[in-house]
């Protein structure tokens, strides 16, 4: 029992298994819908053994096979019941063959043959989404190559994030070194340890970019103590950050921001990034704002700053929809109050895109809106989110209902806000979007 699919691919054979070779390449792999996450990559797909991490501290050890490795054509995993603790017996054994051929000089045909008892149609769509990103990933690294952008190194905050885990991911696959700027002791070549409060230029010395994510979240309820948080791990850190970078000599500085700068609720006034913040500021859009200035402030003119105005992203491994999905797959969703809201959101690849075109785009600097073009009310972003699921999404949320959790001002800056925001950048750029619409978004985030 087990499964054949295969897909074409519009790159060279040669560019695809480079890309299966590089770090980063499992977690690209895997289906952000499936509790599986990787703890290690083998160095080599010859050999050595990867990691993967699953619910309660299991662990799935994927040994490749040396002996059914061909190169530039075929890798083999494998694992037997030792490889696993605790899985049900019906999920062993498992032998996964990868294999490439070229079709002709610019195309490769990718085929996954699965050896498991697992049925068919549990490992389909895992598998077609695998090539969908491959062929968005080969996609977007060709754009930047052709745009000049050579392998870079890349000083990034935040790796362990939502965001930090598939840009760092992302960013192995095209051939970059992600430097993890982190607050422990690094425990390897790839790591630095970062102090927010007094960060030391040698930190960011001899890379070609610094992207700057780490920030604490901003859910939670609005207390003063929260806010203080908010505030205290974007603002100064930011600052102090850019100047390093500055004085580093690094080139180009990206920052984390939000869009939650243009308020809580401007109606259903397109928002540019031209337009103005609120008169009457509310706490995230002043939030944004120093957040913002500080980046500018500490780089003092001597670098390209690039502030990404991030909308609401989906994944189905954190944030908003992640924290969504159990209420609509118990068929417990619904609208948000009257659900006219608007919902600026974006796509986890679209939004790993728009960070990698930063680095290579060397005519973007400034605020960029991190938005898909296709923005939606709260009732068509909760219809779209049900059939994609297909459950019912006929129960509304009260207005109380965040509130209680949140807060009043939590409820209206989160929940409630309404922020008609266009990509207009990106738009006059010609930017690609893998899913311009939430409909498409969603069944290849979800399966």
């Amino acid at each position: 029992m087990g499964i054949r699919r295969s897909a074409i691919i519009d790159f060279p054979v040669d560019e695809v298994f480079a890309w299966f070779s590089r770090p980063g390449a499992f977690s690209r792999l895997m289906a952000p819908w499936v509790p599986i996450r990787p703890v290690s990559q083998a160095d080599s797909l010859a050999d050595g053994t990867t990691v993967l991490g699953l619910p309660g501290g299991l662990r799935w050890l994927a040994r490749h096979d040396p002996q059914a490795y061909v190169p530039g054509r075929r890798f083999v995993d494998e694992v037997t019941a030792d490889g696993v603790r605790s899985l049900p017996a019906g999920v062993l054994p498992w032998r996964h063959v990868h294999d490439v051929e070229p079709v002709d000089e610019g195309r490769t045909r990718v085929s996954d043959e699965v050896s498991t008892p697992v049925p068919e149609a549990l490992l389909a769509s895992t598998i077609d989404f695998r090539y969908r990103r491959l062929e968005g990933d080969l996609a977007a690294h060709r754009r930047a190559s052709e745009a000049g952008l050579a392998p870079s190194t890349v000083a990034v905050t935040g790796t362990s994030g939502l965001v930090g885990t598939d840009l760092a991911a992302f960013l192995s696959t095209g051939g970059h070194r992600v430097i993890s700027l982190v607050r422990h002791d690094p425990t390897g070549p790839d790591e630095r340890r970062w102090d927010p409060s007094a960060p030391d230029p040698a930190v960011v010395e001899g890379v070609d970019a610094v992207i700057h994510l780490a920030g604490a979240s901003i859910a939670g309820r609005f207390t003063q103590a929260h806010k203080d948080t908010i505030v205290g791990s974007r603002v100064e850190p930011t600052r102090l950050l850019a100047r390093a970078a500055a004085e580093a000599g690094v080139p180009v500085f990206v920052s984390a921001s939000a869009v939650g700068y243009y308020g809580r609720d401007r109606g259903d006034e397109v928002l540019t990034e031209e337009s103005a913040t609120p008169t009457e500021p509310d706490f995230l859009s002043e939030v944004v704002r120093q957040w913002e200035d500080a980046a500018h402030d500490g780089a003092g003119g001597d670098l390209r700053v690039v502030t990404v105005r991030t909308g609401i992203v989906q994944s189905p491994r954190g944030g908003t929809l992640g924290m969504l999905l159990p209420l609509f797959r118990a068929g417990l969703g619904g609208r948000l109050g009257d659900g006219r809201q608007w919902q600026p959101w974006v796509g986890i690849d679209d939004l790993v895109d728009l960070y990698h075109r930063a680095l290579w785009d060397t005519g973007l600097s400034g605020p960029v809106n991190a938005v898909a073009p296709g923005v939606v009310r709260n009732a068509q972003y909760t219809r779209a989110l049900g059939r994609a699921l297909h459950r019912p999404t006929v129960l509304p949320v009260p207005s109380f209902g965040p509130a209680l959790l949140l807060g009043r001002e939590g409820a209206d800056d989160l929940a409630f806000a309404s922020q008609r925001v266009r990509p207009a950048v990106l738009e006059e750029r010609g930017h690609v979007f893998r899913h311009p619409t939430i409909e498409g978004a969603l069944r290849h985030l979800l399966g």
